[in-house]
Formats: C-alpha cells, structure tokens, sequence
C-alpha cells in the first residue's frame, strides 16, 4: 500500500507547487504591471501576410558621384494577410533592397510569409511595406521537437521540467520586465525572480524532499554571493552601465525616471548565471542524497569528503560552461572591438569589454562556493534524517531474494530439546 501511494503522493506535491508558483506569479505580475504600458508605440504595427505572387521587380541604380554607385532593387508582390481586422484579404506590397545595405534582404518570393506594415502619407497615398520575414512559425516548430523530445526522454519528469520552465519564462518576461519598465527597484526584484525560479523549479521538480531544500540553500547561497560581489565590483570600477546602443535607448526611453543601467548589469549576471548555479546544487544535493541512501553508516564528514570530491570535478566544467556562454552572446562586438582598437590594453578597458568579463568572473565564483556550501548543508540535513538499513536483497524479484538472506550458524540455533529455548 505503501508503495501505490507514493506516486500519488508525489504528484499531489507536485500539483500543490504548481498552483503555489501560478497564485505567486498572478500576485507579482498584478504588482508589477501597475502603471506600465508596453506595445503601445502609434506607428505602423506589421502583420503575418502570405506571398501569393511577384508582380514586378525593377532595377534603379543610383549615382552619388563618378566613382560610387549602388542598385536599388524594387520588388512589388501581392499577399493575404494572416491575421487583424483584414485577416483573407489580396493587398499589393512593396519590397525596397537598397544597394547601400551591407546585407540586404532575400526578396520574396512566392509562398513566404513576411510581415507587412500599412503606410499612409500626408498627401492621402497608402501603401503596403516589407518589414521582415515571418520567423516564428520555425521556431515554434524548434520548440515543438525540444518538447517532445523532452517528455519522450523525461517522461513524467520531462513533463515537470516543461512546466517549471515555462513558470521561470512567465516570471522573467511577465513579471521582472514589466517591474523594470515600471521604475521599480531592479536590484530587489531580480533577486525575487531568483527566488522565485529557484523554489519552484526545485519543488516541482523534486517535491517535498530534504535534498531539495539542501540543493535551495546552496543554489541561493551561491546567488546571494554572485550579487554582492557584482555589486562590489560595480563600485570599484566606476561602471555606469552604458556598455552599448541599447543603454541610451532604455534611458531615452523614459527621461523623467530612467532606468537604473548598473542594476541592469546587476539583474544579467545573477540571472544568467542562475541555470548553472542551480544545475550544480542539485547535482551535489541528489548525489549526497544516493550515498547517504547506499551507506546509512556514512556521516558527515564522509558525506562532506564525498561532496567536495564531486564539486572539483563540476567546477571546471560549470566555470567553462558560463564563460562560453558570455563569449558566445557577445561575439560579433568583440570581434568588432579588437579591429577597432588600438591596444590590448585599451580593448580590456572598455566597459562593455570589462561587464563581460564581470559576468564570467562573478558567476564562477558563485557557482565555485555554491558546490562546497550545498555540500556541508546537506551533510547537515541528511545525518538528520533518519534512515533504516536495506533489508538483503530489497527491491529484487521475490524469487532471487532467497539468495540475499543471511545465513545463520548452525552452533548457534538451539537444538531440538536443549534449554536454550526457555532463556
């Protein structure tokens, strides 16, 4: 009976963090949506539309001066729009390759889908306009194949780890985001969004369990360490946080009450390292958790030695794996960066050269101290727990247990008749 109820049991955990982590995400997205307003900018919002034919295309060549000239290529095709008010209706739309372009679009052709944009002039003229091509429909067919791969390989845990992902995806997109448009403070918020992720992640995905809250320490721990560092660092290196283009736009943006630009730096190194953080943790917590399970005997210094032994041979890989991931984000503008530069030492003094490295240096560090602190807590947790010696042969088929059980001396058994059986 006991074993029946144990799915059962784990699943009802499972449900009950679920509904725990939508209630949370409803009651900070309420707070964190007050007083925001997004995707409301007055210009031309483009629509999903379907090339049905090419009309026409004409060549213009245009002469700056005798020795610098370039081709505009003007690409006039009809199209259904996809979706709005005019969703089935035939418009005329019009795709304009300037020659001055480094890389101009593909033209279309036809059965693309694009994204068109309605354009009126002040002297009563329309028209449609090219704005790109439609791209989601291959990335949702990407996710598709992720999520199914997911459930084939992972089964019922695979259908948890869709859940607490798209849980962590709303908390980001639907709840930090808007609290940072929405002037509030990033610094705190960012830290919540960790919190957030990290409890419910590890809750749906482990349940109720002593490893669990050893794998949530240890992950927050690293965090905690990861964001005082950051900030630390921020202030001895003088940062303003204006690493490229986009930081004049978030100040543009609103004048009155900017954006906090190095709590922007702050919110992207502990969230981005995050993933890592929490992968070592629970690594550690769950491995600990099979020793204890396999040597009942084992206490908390072999459990201590155990868990050091497998976060040496984490750290290397989980430091890799950050530092990559930050060079590979920002590739193309340090490719651009060291042509443009004239000294290595003018390159490494750059700051958005300098938050790059920030981000890897601090988020190894926190996953370095993340691996023996998530250690010595579950060595504290588990010798805690009490936990009952395997009987011989658990968990084989009955007819191979016989084999398992422990044979008795036959000095030792009370023969027919002794007085050994009154003592």
């Amino acid at each position: 009976m006991e074993q029946s109820s144990s799915p059962l049991r784990r699943g009802l955990e499972c449900l009950a963090a679920v509904l725990l982590s939508v209630l949370v995400l409803i009651l900070g997205g309420r707070i964190a949506w007050q007083g925001v307003s997004i995707f409301q900018n007055a210009g031309a919002v483009p629509v999903a539309a379907s090339v049905q034919e090419v009309v026409d295309r004409e060549e213009t060549v245009r002469q700056l001066d005798p020795n610098n000239a370039y081709t505009t290529v003007t690409i006039l095709f009809r199209a259904q729009l996809l979706e709005g008010e005019e969703k089935g209706q035939m418009v005329t739309a019009v795709q304009s390759n300037e020659g001055s372009m480094a890389v101009p679009a593909r033209e279309v052709q036809a059965g693309d889908k694009v994204m068109i944009y309605h354009q009126a002039y002040a002297d009563g003229t329309e028209e449609w306009l090219f704005a790109d091509y439609l791209r989601t429909d291959g990335l949702l067919a990407l996710g598709v194949v992720f999520l199914a791969l997911l459930l084939f390989f992972g089964g019922w845990k695979g259908l948890r780890t869709i859940v607490s992902l798209a849980l962590t995806c709303a908390a980001v997109f639907a709840v930090f985001l808007p609290a940072v448009l929405g002037g509030r403070n990033i610094y705190l918020w960012a830290l919540l969004t960790c919190l957030y992720a990290t409890l419910s992640t590890l809750l749906i995905l482990q349940g109720r369990h002593p490893k669990t809250l050893a794998a949530a320490a240890g992950c927050l721990g690293g965090i905690l360490v990861s964001g005082l560092l950051t900030l630390l660092m921020s202030h001895l290196l003088h940062l303003t946080g204006m690493v490229d283009e986009e930081s004049v736009y978030l100040l543009m943006m609103n004048p009155d009450s900017p954006i906090h630009l190095r709590g922007v730096v702050f919110a992207g190194i502990v969230i981005g390292a995050l993933g890592a953080v929490m992968d070592v943790s629970i690594s550690i917590a769950s491995a600990l958790w099979e020793v204890k399970a396999q040597a009942p005997q084992a206490g908390r210094r072999e459990l201590c030695r155990s868990g050091f032994a497998m976060g040496e041979d984490m750290m290397g890989t989980m430091a890799n794996t950050l530092v990559l991931a930050y060079i590979g984000s920002s590739l193309a503008t340090v490719l651009l960066l060291v042509v443009y530069n004239g000294s290595l030492l003018g390159l490494l003094n750059r700051e958005m050269i300098v938050v790059e490295i920030l981000q890897a240096l601090v988020g190894s560090i926190g996953l370095l101290l993340t691996a023996p602190l998530t250690t010595v807590i579950s060595a504290l947790l588990f010798t805690r727990q009490p936990r009952r010696d395997p009987e011989p042969g658990a968990g084989l088929p009955p007819l191979s247990r016989r084999y398992f059980q422990p044979k008795t001396d036959p000095r030792q058994e009370p023969q027919e008749g002794s007085p050994a059986g009154d003592d």
